[in-house]
């Protein structure tokens, strides 16, 4: 017996002769030596209920239905890419065909039907890509398919996936079969975009949303893969990459391998924004104190670099708002577990979120959140990126400019409070309303009006009786008393107050301070209900009664209402009584900046009615014929 040399392109070939034949042995070693790589994705791709992760409620209904032995004939899993529903499809074909189920409802993986299936070679369970087979002829024969009784098993599983993709005539042509299968057929279609699937198909079909898988399962996902894969893996990194991949295990194991490829099997935080070109915390923790600090300076130099390293403004804008957002939650202890990160950058975040205060954050994201808004319509973007960061800057220094500047213009003269809400009025009318104010008639009452800057130098010294701030606030008799009082003492120059004891008059001159220093805010509803008890207090104002419960206030902004009326009557009416309603209200809301805009609705606007000649004349306007053939015949009107 002999032994030659191997033929090229073999690994080990041996040759034994004898004196009647030869044998040549031939071992392959490529296959001993080299294992094919097989991705992440497909590795670790779950096999039982147990194994998918973050659909917990689905699974669980899913196996208490086999459990019962009771099976629909139509399933239809919808929701995001990469979260499950091709894999439970799968897993749940399996299981009903499973010949020997364990006592967890789980397929047992021994039986033939089960290493058929694990070996694809299964003849009970097919998949359509409803892709690349969407027309009529491609459901054709599959419902030519599904009229075979399965070999192996109780049950064909038909999954279709991506069943959206179907054409309409294909849909309708896999509505009756869909609706009544034969016993042995059951259909799982899968889909990302449910609202694409006529409503027909939805109503034969058990639907089951399948949700975005959450940051920690897919951490604690990532580390059961790194530990087997013996990756080392930093939870701050696996942190980055879950956030990356929004809800998706496929995307996040596809990240996975991309960077286990790139740091060769040593994932670490730097490394990972590196590769994923992800905006570093630190660049966040930099901006918020140099906020604090209010130092723009520093605040445009941060934000020159980060734009500098290729960062849309867009995403800038976003992860700001994000980072605000993420402060705002770990100022509690109770809503700071949902903020999930790694315990570093955690701390960090408590640490800062004692700096800031709720008010601030407050205005930080709302700030970016309208920065957000104008960014795509704006034509100097990185200028309103700038202005962002400079309003936040200013943030610092108490409250908004602009919010302080209108607070400063609102805030009322220390003068004596008729007069304050003699000029709001004086403001909302025209000069010549003005002029002729001095004494106007309501109802069958007569109120006269205080005198303006100019009049009140010629005034004598007597001081006038004090009309009450509003009706029904003394007493009918009291009143009657006081107005023979006042007349009485009125021509010896006598004032009224002078009267009253000091101890009488002491607490109105404290209730009117508070109502011009009081500024508590009220709502629309608030307002209304004070509007409608002023009304029902009037007994002689029967016109203004009426007014006022017709035409109700509405707020316009902060301590500011408008009265919509349709004729300039009622206008009068409400204009002549605006002091008394706006000092009962602002005594009623406790708000001394309580202003009142009246005006007419121009849609609602009564009009006067016409006279025949008024029509005749418009009719003539618009056709002179009319005119004419009145002429010739001597027509006159009635």
């Amino acid at each position: 017996m002999k032994k030659r040399g191997r033929p090229e392109g073999m690994k080990h070939v041996t040759m034994e002769e004898t004196d009647n034949f030869r044998i040549f042995v031939f071992q392959n070693l490529s296959d001993s030596n080299m294992d094919n790589y097989i991705v992440s994705a497909r590795k670790y791709r779950p096999t039982t209920f147990q194994t998918v992760v973050g659909q917990k409620a689905l699974t669980t209904t899913l196996k208490n239905a086999i459990a019962s032995n009771k099976l629909a004939h139509a399933y239809l899993f919808s929701g995001p890419r990469g979260v499950g529903k091709t894999t439970c499809a799968r897993i749940f074909a399996k299981t009903i065909n499973c010949l020997q189920p364990t006592a967890e409802h789980e397929a047992c993986n021994s039986c033939e039907s089960c290493v058929a299936f694990n070996e694809q070679r299964s003849y009970n369970i097919h998949e359509l890509d409803a892709a690349s087979n969407n027309g009529v002829e491609d459901i054709r024969n599959l419902i030519d398919q599904v009229r075979i009784p399965p070999q192996i098993g109780r049950y064909k599983v038909y999954i279709i996936d991506e069943v959206h993709m179907l054409s309409t005539s294909a849909f309708n042509s896999f509505l009756k079969t869909l609706e009544e299968p034969p016993t042995h057929a059951i259909f799982i279609l899968a889909t990302t975009e449910k609202h694409k699937i006529i409503p027909t198909i939805l109503s034969r079909c058990q639907v089951y949303d399948f949700n975005r898988i959450s940051i920690a399962d897919i951490v604690e996902h990532l580390q059961h893969v790194a530990q087997q894969e013996g990756v080392t893996a930093d939870t701050e990194a696996l942190n980055i990459i879950a956030q990356k991949a929004d809800g998706g295990m496929r995307d996040a194991l596809s990240i996975f391998d991309q960077t286990v490829s790139y740091t060769e099997g040593n994932i670490t935080y730097q490394a990972v924004i590196e590769n994923l070109n992800v905006l570093d915390y630190e660049y966040y923790f930099k901006l918020t104190e140099a906020i604090l600090a209010g130092s723009v300076t520093d605040c445009l130099l941060i934000l020159n670099d980060i734009l500098n390293r290729g960062f849309e403004g867009q995403y800038i804008i976003s992860g700001i708002a994000s980072h605000f957002r993420d402060l705002l939650v770990c100022r509690d202890a109770v809503t700071a577990q949902l903020f999930q990160v790694g315990s570093a950058i955690r701390e960090r975040y408590v640490s800062l979120s004692k700096k800031c205060s709720n008010a601030f954050l407050y205005q930080s994201i709302e700030i970016a959140n309208d920065c957000d808004l104008n960014y795509r319509i704006s034509k100097n973007k990185r200028l309103l990126l700038e202005l962002m960061l400079i309003r936040m800057c200013q943030l610092t220094e108490g409250s908004s400019p602009v919010k302080e500047e209108k607070k400063k213009n609102l805030k009322p003269i220390d003068r004596p409070k008729r007069s304050c809400d003699q000029e709001n009025i004086q403001q909302e009318l025209p000069q010549e309303k003005q002029r002729s104010s001095s004494s106007v008639h309501t109802g069958n009452r007569q109120q006269t009006s205080v005198p303006t800057a100019g009049k009140a130098a010629e005034a004598p010294s007597v001081e006038e009786p004090k009309q009450p701030a509003y009706p029904a606030a003394v007493p009918p008799a009291k009143a009657a008393t006081l107005k023979k009082r006042s007349a009485s003492v009125s021509g010896m120059g006598i004032s009224l107050s002078s009267l009253t004891s000091p101890k009488e008059s002491e607490p109105e001159t404290v209730q009117q301070e508070k109502q011009i220093s009081g500024s508590r805010l009220f709502n629309e509803e608030e307002l209304v209900t004070a509007w409608n008890e002023y009304a029902r207090n009037l007994t002689e104002e029967k016109l203004l009664k009426n007014t006022m419960s017709l035409y109700l206030p509405r707020m316009i902004g902060e301590g500011m209402f408008e009265v919509e009326v349709n004729t300039d009557l009622n206008r009068q009416y409400l204009t002549d009584n605006s002091p008394s309603i706006l000092s009962f209200l602002r005594e009623k809301l406790d708000n001394g900046e309580i202003t009142m805009t009246i005006r007419i609705a121009e849609d609602n606007a009564i009009k006067k009615a016409l006279t025949s000649r008024e029509i005749f004349d418009e009719m003539t306007q618009q056709n002179p014929a009319l005119q004419k053939l009145s002429d010739e015949f001597g027509l006159e009107l009635s």
